[in-house]
């Protein structure tokens, strides 16, 4: 009788221990909420009225697994070293001017760096966590799919902007110490545009991380994303440009159909149109205004998710 009744009551005990593993937290997580999950009233009410709950912890848990793989620190050194070496080899005049030449150089180099490590940053946030295992164990988590997609692209957006932020504003700091404060905004603006730019690509990321069926893919697809956006497209709208003769609104929707055309033409405006050639100093001549900019800007940013927020309820785990 004993020995019978010993397996009845281990067997309650072992589903009930909580499984330490290596998913950032969120199996911890899911025990803490296993007695809300008994009752299908407390998990619908969890779903529908603790969505900035839901958020707050896939994005806490993205951003320490950031952390905790040295992306940050890896993203900020980047951002530095190349900031640091084209600053001190710029050999630009102290004053307002040495500000705008070195701003005009930063531009030109964060338009190829910016997007290429943003996408790097995000191109497996989706289907990473599915060939490694953790899709599914998040999936099964009382939160919404929608959210897991948002939350993992807002911890990883605080990371990708925090290292720019450092990266950028060591060299910031360098220059603020040769040159003063006088154009110092100059080097705001450009900064402030930098991390927009980063933001916007990290969101494309996502979502081709989120529509992608293997990482290789993913890996593919964000290549040739940053092939078109960073190369090809201002070369076709030239072309186009030239070719016919298009109105100024034509022109200034083609333009920002391109984030790196926008931040192009955010700089312009904080360096007076000046120092830089091509596409976006072609929208320069149209006067759309900064907050029209800016407002595009932040659309390449909130699109991208919300596209991938709506794509990720489709993907089969």
């Amino acid at each position: 009788m004993s020995d019978g009744s010993e397996p009845e009551a281990a067997a309650p005990a072992a589903r009930t221990e909580p499984a330490l593993r290596s998913d950032g937290g969120y199996e911890t997580a899911a025990n803490a909420r296993e007695s809300s999950t008994r009752r299908p009233t407390a998990v619908d009410g969890g779903r529908s009225g603790s969505w900035y709950r839901q958020l707050f912890v896939v994005a806490e848990t993205e951003y320490r697994l950031a952390v905790r793989g040295r992306w940050a620190v890896a993203l900020a050194a980047i951002f530095a070293a190349f900031a640091l070496g084209l600053t001190t080899f710029s050999g630009a005049s102290v004053g307002p001017e040495g500000f705008e030449r070195t701003v005009a150089s930063l531009a030109a180099l964060a338009v190829y760096l910016v997007p290429l490590l943003a996408l790097a940053f995000g191109y497996d946030v989706i289907v990473g966590r599915e060939e490694s295992g953790w899709l599914q164990t998040l999936f099964s988590l009382p939160i919404d799919r929608s959210w897991i997609v948002v939350g993992a692209a807002v911890g990883r957006a605080v990371v990708l902007a925090s290292a720019a932020v450092i990266g950028f504003g060591i060299a910031g700091g360098f220059l603020l110490w040769e040159f003063g404060f006088a154009g110092f905004g100059t080097y705001v603006a450009f900064l402030l545009a930098a991390v927009g730019l980063a933001l916007a690509f990290l969101a494309i990321g996502v979502l081709v991380s989120t529509v992608a069926s293997e990482k290789t893919h993913a890996l593919g697809t964000a290549l040739l994303a940053w092939a078109w956006f960073v190369l090809v497209h201002d070369l076709l709208g030239l072309g186009v440009i030239a070719a016919f003769d298009l109105s100024e609104t034509a022109v200034s929707v083609l333009l920002m159909a391109n984030p790196t055309g926008i931040f192009r033409a955010l700089v312009l405006g904080s360096l007076g149109a000046a120092g830089d050639a091509g596409f976006a100093a072609v929208l320069a001549e149209t006067g759309v205004s900064s907050p029209i900019l800016i407002g595009a800007l932040i659309a390449w940013i909130v699109v991208p998710i919300a596209l991938a927020a709506i794509a990720v309820r489709r993907r089969r785990v």
